[in-house]
């Protein structure tokens, strides 16, 4: 590093859950790569099952000028967990990064530079292919697509998770205090100077990934309906749309009965009418008590995370 760079601090927050096997070894080398005299390492404990808690205890007394250890009291999930550790930060720039080596340690010191050379508020990585499951990948996509529509991202920019941004950004998401953060719906929510670099990617060294079905859905819902009311706004023109198609299908059906009496009109088409009717009707609910739902945890002030114990 240039000494430039040598003088800025660099946090890093690595959301933790069932990774004894690794973290030791993340850290480690985390501190061999790097400056440690400018380098803060945050480790948070989403409510791991397994020892995670007991290594990282053990990095931060090892380690008690870079490392900070936070356990959470219960899981919950990846987005919150990194809110505990930027609440928690004292660098000039951090770091988000996974805890399972895809991101290899090298990768870290270019995104470092590449960031503070071009003074950019953050940087997102990108990867020639990534080494996720076919879930995890399926999901990806679909999660690009719709925050290209819901979020106004550039369609050019990959929203992962290994990313680097700056102290002001950091101030500007801790600033949310509501119980459902989605990390990159507030970045781009607060800047437009917005970098990209391209990393490489590796196949999970221990364990699997901590999403599952559940966990996507509820990533894309917090995306949906804290960032935008655009799913209202399709429930109303689908509503309208459907409304529609049922006012032609009852002038034809009257036409029909019109014109040849002894034509049968059956239960089939009945039943398909009032099941397609009835489902968007149920979508449309369900979306608008979605929204209501987290209006009410949000004032019922329900925490984003609960830290039970502090090693810093």
């Amino acid at each position: 590093m240039n000494k430039e760079i040598r003088d800025i601090k660099i946090s890093i927050v690595i959301p933790v859950f069932n990774s004894q096997d690794t973290i030791k070894e993340l850290v480690y080398l985390l501190i061999k790569k790097l400056d440690e005299n400018k380098l803060e390492i945050v480790l948070v404990n989403d409510f791991s099952i397994d020892n995670s808690e007991k290594c990282g205890i053990e990095l931060y007394n090892k380690f008690t000028e870079i490392v900070k250890f936070y356990s959470l009291a219960k899981n919950v999930g990846e987005h919150n967990a990194v809110m505990a550790g930027l609440n928690n930060i004292s660098g000039d720039y951090v770091i988000i990064m996974d805890d399972d080596f895809q991101n290899p340690v090298s990768e870290v010191k270019k995104l470092i530079e590449y960031a503070i050379q071009n003074e950019y508020d953050v940087v997102y990585t990108y990867y020639d292919k990534k080494k996720h499951s076919f879930l995890r990948n399926i999901g990806s996509k679909f999660n690009d697509k719709v925050a290209n529509i819901m979020l106004k991202k550039p369609k050019n920019l990959y929203l992962s998770s290994f990313k680097i941004f700056n102290k002001f950004l950091v101030d500007e998401i801790i600033k949310y205090q509501l119980p459902f953060p989605y990390i990159d719906g507030l970045i781009l929510r607060t800047t437009s100077n917005i970098g990209k670099i391209k990393v490489k990617h590796k196949i999970r060294k221990e364990g699997k990934s901590g999403y599952n079905l559940y966990k996507l859905i509820s990533l894309w819902l917090s995306m949906f309906t804290n960032f935008s009311i655009l799913p209202l706004r399709i429930s109303i023109f689908m509503g309208f749309i459907f409304a529609l198609i049922g006012f032609v299908f009852g002038i034809i059906v009257i036409y029909w009965k019109i014109s040849e009496p002894s034509i049968p009109l059956g239960y089939a088409s009945t039943l398909v009418v009032v099941s397609l009717f009835g489902g968007i009707q149920l979508m449309a609910i369900g979306m608008l008590g979605e929204y209501i739902g987290r209006v009410f945890l949000s004032l019922n002030k329900q925490p984003q995370f609960s830290i039970r114990k502090r090693f810093e």
